[in-house]
């Protein structure tokens, strides 16, 4: 029923913990696509090895790194569940993640939700703005979603158009925005069931470009290529 898919660059510290937290899921209903994006250390050797464990677990590989919203939309493509559920590869997912959502999708009549997060390091819960909010209102100021822990169904992303890639990043803002933007609510689970590691992901590595992405969003422009 779910594609959980994941795009994996340099990221041999944090990997395999990653992978185990989805293959420990207390729901078994799903497959593993994982596509590297050019790494060059040993991230690549460490998903065969998964792969040739689990048969769940499909390895796809870019021969050149072209970008995480390339290849996530490269991921959607191959899959053929109903559901596509985001991984960071050096996130965690608490067991029951992926039960709850889908429960909480399914019988909310939702096409769409995320949960909580809580960092690694700290007890600190993610997102910190209130979900009382109106949504249209939240996301004209900031992005208020995980990305990682995005539940969707696959006919919806494909209705949106996958992910935009004119934004090679904030490319999570660009589709949560433009889902609110059409009406369409994307529901919260507030719950913490997904553990975040905000050290060595893109926003804290490249924040002025991540900032620049984000302000088109929300001045709903197309940015100029800045990788």
């Amino acid at each position: 029923m779910i594609s959980v898919i994941m795009s994996t660059f340099n990221n041999e510290d944090s990997i395999t913990t990653s992978i185990e937290s989805i293959l420990n899921q207390t729901y078994d209903d799903f497959d593993f696509l994982i596509i590297d994006d050019g790494s060059h250390d040993s991230t690549l050797d460490i998903l065969k090895e998964f792969e040739s464990n689990d048969k769940r677990i499909k390895i796809f590989k870019n021969n050149d790194n072209i970008g995480l919203t390339k290849s996530l939309n490269k991921l959607i493509n191959l899959s053929n569940k109903k559901y596509i559920a985001r991984q960071d590869a050096d996130d965690i997912s608490l067991p029951k993640r992926l039960e709850l959502q889908i429960n909480y999708i399914e019988n909310g009549n939702i096409s769409a939700c995320t949960t909580l997060a809580k960092l690694i390091d700290s007890d600190k819960i993610r997102p910190k703005i209130s979900h009382y909010l109106p949504q249209k209102i939240i996301i004209k100021r900031k992005n208020p979603f995980i990305h990682g822990t995005l539940l969707i169904t696959k006919s919806l992303i494909e209705e949106m158009g996958l992910y935009d890639e004119n934004f090679y990043y904030s490319q999570d803002y660009k589709l949560f925005y433009d889902l609110i933007k059409k009406g369409i609510k994307v529901g919260v689970l507030k719950k913490p069931l997904y553990k975040l590691n905000t050290k060595n992901n893109i926003s804290s590595k490249r924040k002025a470009q991540q900032a620049y992405y984000a302000n088109c969003v929300k001045k709903q422009i197309l940015p100029k290529y800045i990788k």
